[in-house]
């Protein structure tokens, strides 16, 4: 007799991926807002209007949840297509330019998952392996932004590792929030600062 095979309804399946991303979607909301450590399962649950055993079901404990809004966090960026945008330009200005825009776009659309990573910090009990994995895709990128930079003509008066480090100090989740969140900077205001920043300091 031949097993009957298990039915997998895509109604069901698409439910439970709504389900899964709204939670995760509330989980960020409080996160940056309150903060990591002031956040239950039960708070999650009530926001995203399910049961809390229900959000244990799909997306699991409240640890669990912060290590899926890390990962899904740095898929979202958008850091590898601005990254071809960015090694695909051939003066120094063009690719201080793709590069400003392109870390403008991630950091002014992940905001709020940077900042509840960033509120979760200092009570995470793997802290700062959390922002490690959270960034570290972000600053090779900007490590591989530098090295296109030094293979242009002219090169940046500073040595390859110091371009690396300056672009992460200006062009890195800190530097956007220094001026955005901090500071109360638009956006585009940041974009426009940082870019002449580089040019000038680089150049």
């Amino acid at each position: 007799m031949a097993s009957k095979r298990a039915y997998t309804s895509p109604l069901r399946e698409r439910t439970a991926a709504q389900t899964r991303a709204l939670i995760l979607r509330r989980a960020i909301e409080l996160f940056a807002d309150r903060g990591y450590g002031r956040v239950t399962v039960a708070d999650i649950a009530s926001a995203a209007g399910v049961a809390s055993k229900t959000v244990f079901a799909s997306v699991g404990s409240k640890g669990e949840i912060l290590d899926r809004i890390v990962d899904e966090g740095v898929a979202a960026s958008g850091y590898e297509q601005a990254m071809e945008q960015v090694i695909a330009m051939r003066t120094p200005e063009t690719v201080l330019e793709a590069l400003t825009r392109g870390t403008r776009l991630g950091n002014e659309g992940q905001f709020a998952v940077h900042e509840a990573i960033r509120k979760a910090l200092p009570c995470h009990e793997h802290g700062e392996a959390l922002w490690e994995r959270a960034t570290a895709a972000y600053r090779d990128a900007l490590h591989a932004a530098a090295c296109h930079l030094h293979a242009l003509v002219p090169p940046p008066h500073y040595p390859v590792e110091e371009t690396a480090d300056l672009l992460w100090f200006w062009f890195g989740p800190s530097g956007w929030r220094t001026l955005v969140a901090e500071n109360g900077w638009s956006w585009g205001r940041a974009e426009q600062v940082l870019y002449r920043t580089a040019v000038a300091t680089l150049y």
